[in-house]
């Protein structure tokens, strides 16, 4: 123990970056968990979807003809708002375009208390970034 104390009398400059960045990791953790968004990357949805998720689609029925995510199901944004039960109790990856609607549906749907619904961050955009394939596209 005295050799941490002398450790960090040693390097206050390291130390003092050491617990600004872990506040504020905390900060930002604590921020998104108050805004309720569950946002998640392309690589984590992959794992999830892989580890038995779902993926619903929430963009019209036309958008999703025209290309998406293998085994995605399509049940547009204000239906789901509508009937949440159909995706309760499962692990469920909502996708759009940009994610920006499918981030607004995840927030709404785990503000009524279903924690297990994320949002693909950048939505349809992001995956394709990442030449991952979609389904009926051209």
């Amino acid at each position: 123990m005295d050799a941490l104390v002398e450790f960090a009398n040693n390097n206050l400059l390291l130390v003092t970056g050491l617990v600004a960045s872990g506040l504020a990791a905390a900060f930002y953790e604590l921020r998104l968990k108050a805004r309720n968004v569950a946002s998640i990357s392309v690589p984590l949805a992959v794992r999830m979807i892989n580890q038995g998720g779902r993926v619903i689609d929430v963009r019209p029925a036309d958008k999703f003809a025209a290309g998406h995510i293998v085994d995605a199901r399509n049940i547009e944004r204000e239906a789901l708002l509508q009937s949440p039960d159909q995706i309760k109790g499962k692990n469920a990856v909502l996708v759009c375009d940009t994610g920006a609607e499918s981030g607004e549906c995840a927030a709404r749907l785990r503000k009524e208390g279903l924690e297990n619904i994320f949002s693909l961050r950048g939505g349809l955009d992001e995956w394709r970034k990442e030449n991952l394939p979609l389904v009926g596209a051209d």
